[in-house]
């Protein structure tokens, strides 16, 4: 993988071979695992960088309001995981303007139900998508030293970084069109 063209070409490979997430995500290690070693770093290196644009408080805002109001740092984590699966413009989309996740079908299906009431295949996260680049490295090299050959690499930034506080203090207000769709009666 040289550039992120080849990522976004991945992702989306992986969104059109299934819905699930975990097939999704086995999808992505059996292809990366059959590619040099260098480019299973590549493609972790590029969803770690793609994450910063995706960190905001206002997605962070985003997913508590789609989430029924409350969205953990690991909740967020693995939204932003959720974000890239989705593919890039729907990603780009979302990092400029959050509140345009209220035109995502994904999110639409979701409206108006109880998150309780949602199926684990139906929530806006991608957990494993943060395991895929581990398990193609594990299955190349027969080690699972992901971490410290990223960290030969120079790359400082850790699996599971520190979250940062919360979403801000501007609440659902920022979003609403979001808000239309996820009335705060709704998500209690």
């Amino acid at each position: 993988m040289t550039d992120e063209n080849e990522f976004w070409t991945l992702i989306e490979g992986a969104r059109q071979h299934s819905p699930a997430g975990c097939l999704r995500a086995d999808w992505l290690a059996a292809r990366l695992a059959r590619r040099p070693v260098e480019e299973i770093l590549a493609f972790q290196l590029t969803l770690d960088e793609l994450r910063v644009p995706a960190g905001t408080p206002q997605l962070w805002e985003a997913a508590s309001v789609i989430q029924g109001g409350r969205c953990s740092d690991d909740g967020f984590w693995y939204f932003q995981a959720w974000l890239i699966g989705l593919g890039r413009e729907a990603f780009r989309r979302a990092v400029t303007d959050p509140d345009s996740l209220a035109d995502v079908p994904e999110v639409r299906r979701l409206a108006g139900r109880r998150p309780d009431t949602w199926s684990n295949a139906e929530w806006p996260e991608w957990e494993v998508l943060d395991y895929a680049a581990a398990e193609a490295y594990e299955q190349s090299t027969g080690g699972d030293g992901l971490e410290d050959a990223l960290a030969a690499l120079g790359d400082d930034s850790p699996l599971w970084p520190e979250p940062e506080d919360g979403p801000p203090a501007a609440g659902p207000a920022a979003l609403p069109r979001l808000t239309a769709l996820f009335p705060p009666r709704a998500r209690e």
